[in-house]
């Protein structure tokens, strides 16, 4: 099931936990007064560029304005605040995979945690937010309000595989043709668009990694789940690095057979001129128009200078095959 708005509230989905991987569904005229269960909790999911999600916050959460002012806060960075009252402040950051979006345009989702509530602000549409709502309908949800963070942590991370894939992809296909063809030139535009997506990405992600480690030794939920989140992160950074490290050395591969190339060139022009030099000296000298000149008045005096050419020629590459040049 897909989000749904709520023009007038600025809820986009709210849900009550279970504590069996189920959740039930409920409107926003349905929050004032809610009760819970003892082994139910809730989730308030928000529009964050909507109105009345401010107003909500302040007036009716029963959160500190220090809080309210920090989810609703224009720009921020993955961070993790702990607050009183076993409650925390977790701001963090996915793949935009909206369309017409581009993937390392991250999308930003904030997030305010307690033992049976927790309330996620969003700007735009999140595919994390989708996937546990069918969790729910599944009845393979999260149970509890630590769990519901994690699994959205969780969604929100491995969305990274997929576009690392797709980096990885595009950047074998360019070596693949720098290998197997020596004229192929690698569409450098794509390549520098590859490594910034790969810097990009890994702006908003290394301090991400850092925050799981927090969290798996803060004791909120199963710090070994947290652990291996934290281990998967560091091994997407590691290939982000790889990444931007072959995008180098295609780069590099490439400058490189362009100097040979032009080495190469070069060398030819040098052999060409050293053969010919002496060639433009002798027919330079011999069509000097002054008297005294050999053969200018013998009839075989062209047959001779053709073949006494022919013969320094014959001499240049015998030298130049024995110093090695050819």
């Amino acid at each position: 099931m897909d989000e749904q708005n709520y023009p007038q509230s600025g809820l986009v989905q709210a849900f009550v936990l279970d504590g069996q991987g189920g959740a039930r569904s409920i409107g926003y005229e349905q929050l004032q007064g809610l009760q819970l269960a003892d082994h139910e909790s809730l989730w308030l999911h928000w529009d964050r560029g909507h109105p009345q999600t401010s107003a909500w916050l302040r007036e009716n959460s029963d959160l500190s304005e220090f809080a309210c002012d920090l989810l609703l806060e224009e720009n921020t960075r993955p961070r993790l605040l702990n607050l009183a009252q076993q409650q925390l402040l977790l701001f963090l950051r996915g793949v935009n995979l909206n369309p017409g979006a581009e993937p390392e345009d991250m999308v930003s989702v904030r997030i305010h945690a307690e033992p049976h509530r927790v309330i996620s602000l969003r700007l735009r549409p999140l595919r994390a937010t989708e996937e546990l709502i069918a969790q729910f309908q599944r009845g393979e949800g999260p149970c509890d309000a630590a769990q519901l963070v994690l699994e959205l942590a969780y969604q929100l991370t491995a969305r990274v595989e997929g576009l690392l894939d797709e980096l990885a992809e595009q950047l074998d296909s360019e070596e693949e043709q720098l290998d197997s063809d020596e004229r192929y030139v690698p569409d450098h535009d794509l390549i520098l668009h590859l490594r910034r997506r790969a810097a990009g990405l890994r702006r908003f992600l290394a301090p991400q990694r850092e925050l799981f480690a927090q969290l798996a030794r803060s004791g909120f939920g199963d710090g070994d789940q947290w652990n291996e989140l934290n281990n998967r992160l560091m091994r997407y950074l590691e290939e982000l690095e790889m990444v931007r490290e072959r995008v180098g050395l295609v780069l590099e591969s490439e400058e490189r057979r362009m100097s040979d190339k032009m080495n190469r060139t070069m060398y030819l022009l040098g052999i060409i001129t050293g053969l010919f030099l002496p060639m433009s000296f002798l027919t330079g000298l011999l069509g000097i128009n002054v008297g005294g000149i050999p053969g200018s008045e013998s009839e075989h005096g062209f047959l001779l200078t053709c073949a006494l050419i022919g013969a320094l020629v014959v001499f240049q590459v015998w030298l130049f095959r024995r110093l090695r040049w050819l």
